[in-house]
């Protein structure tokens, strides 16, 4: 299953599409293609990622920008529910369009964008409420 990933390289920033095949990673930068091998590539590299906070952040439901754009579309509305996985708004970037998803399942509670508006790398979009609360 191939996904539009940021990657930064010596501090420039690149959007680029990903392929895992068995223990190799094929990226497409720019149109070109390259094979990578990570050292480690494993089961032990994906327990390594959760202490790192990546996906903790994604079960939040606060769905930010990956990058600065334009938002082209939006699917859904406050008060909306959505699932896993579910494209709530196209963003243009870089003269691509990505598909932002929901995180998480569970019900639009805040819309911070519109189409047509300009957003900042990071900036909260869309807040969704995934009713499972830990207090």
């Amino acid at each position: 299953m191939s996904e539009k990933r940021k990657v930064t390289v010596d501090g420039e920033d690149f959007e680029v599409q990903i392929d895992r095949d068995g223990e190799i990673w094929k990226v497409v930068v720019g149109g070109k293609t390259f094979s990578i091998v990570l050292e480690g590539d494993g089961k032990q590299s994906k327990a390594t990622r959760k202490p790192r906070g990546s996906r903790k952040g994604m079960l939040s439901g606060v769905v930010s920008s990956p990058i600065p754009g334009k938002i082209v579309s939006i699917s859904k509305a406050v008060g909306d529910d959505v699932i896993e996985g579910e494209v709530i708004m196209v963003l243009e970037a870089m003269k691509m369009q990505n598909e932002i998803q929901a995180p998480v399942g569970g019900k639009i509670t805040e819309l911070n964008c519109a189409p047509g508006e300009t957003i900042e790398a990071n900036a909260p979009l869309v807040v969704i409420d995934s009713g499972d609360k830990e207090n």
